[in-house]
């Protein structure tokens, strides 16, 4: 990586480039995968195939050094798709404390939110990738095209299909992260509280909790549906008290215990209820808890 090349111009120049872009290129590659240590891996990839190129040939560099990583995600892409065939129980997406700058662009918070990342999880791998690159990234569809090995044309056809597929998936309206606040506050104090009442008013009667142990950690198999039988688990659940902290760009719950991290758990808000709850226990998933990952676009 960066950092350990011998001196020069060449290598000076390329790493200057890729630095300066390797928090967006993380975000790439964090959005396609959903899993920081995968991304990380494909920085790597990214840089090795960066450090070769002649860059007086290259007149975008954030296009190009997005086209590589992309290309590298997309193969991680598919092969994490079989790996999740054999995980047990739902999995979920990796969960990143984030900067507070992070909620301030609503945009960027929503496309590395739990829910949207869940949303993704859903189109293929091109789909996905064609989403992200335009709809977050905005690129042009020339350089996606590029990026996915795909005429402009079908880029275009690609990226209408996953625009509806999302919209149809996701909220109506993007949710604040103030809003966000607001319902977990509640939720956290019914918790502590032992408060079912406090519980039932702030879920929503079809409201579902995902949750991810990997099979290393104790967790629902099967998504839990509906207000009664979510209350009914939390209120029985010896969970500690959770503190609110800043995860994937919103306001989330994280669960201590012995000052470990037990569980971290997002929520999808809508019309000030929670419609969704996603608990992450998987010890492999929650390294990046601890501290700030930085993510831009």
């Amino acid at each position: 990586m960066p950092g350990d090349r011998s001196e020069g111009e060449r290598p000076d120049t390329a790493t200057e480039i890729f630095v300066a872009h390797r928090n967006l290129l993380f975000t790439v590659a964090y959005e396609l995968l959903g899993l920081a240590a995968d991304a990380e891996d494909v920085l790597q990839e990214t840089w090795l195939r960066w450090a070769g190129v002649d860059l007086g040939t290259v007149l975008d560099k954030r296009a190009y050094l997005v086209k590589i990583t992309t290309r590298q995600a997309l193969g991680r892409l598919r092969t994490l798709g079989r790996r999740k065939e054999s995980y047990i129980g739902p999995w979920l997406p990796e969960p990143l404390l984030t900067t507070p700058d992070v909620a301030e662009d609503v945009e960027l918070a929503d496309s590395v939110s739990m829910a949207m990342l869940l949303v993704l999880e859903t189109l293929t791998p091109t789909e996905r990738a064609v989403f992200v690159l335009r709809e977050v990234f905005e690129l042009e569809y020339d350089e996606i095209a590029e990026a996915v090995d795909k005429t402009p044309a079908a880029v275009r056809q690609i990226a209408h299909r996953a625009r509806a597929h999302v919209a149809a998936r996701r909220p109506r309206e993007v949710v604040s992260p103030a809003e966000t606040r607001g319902a977990l506050e509640a939720f956290k104090r019914a918790i502590e509280t032992g408060n079912l009442q406090g519980l039932l008013d702030i879920l929503a009667p079809d409201v579902v909790l995902l949750a991810d142990g990997g099979g290393i950690r104790v967790a629902a198999p099967e998504p839990l549906v509906g207000a009664d039988a979510v209350a009914g688990l939390l209120r029985r659940s010896d969970a500690p008290a959770p503190e609110l902290v800043q995860i994937n760009g919103y306001p989330a719950l994280v669960f201590r215990r012995d000052g470990e991290i037990e569980t971290v758990m997002a929520a999808r808000v809508e019309n000030g209820l929670i419609t969704g709850l996603y608990a992450v226990r998987n010890p492999e998933k929650l390294s990046r808890v601890e501290h700030e990952t930085p993510v831009s676009r």
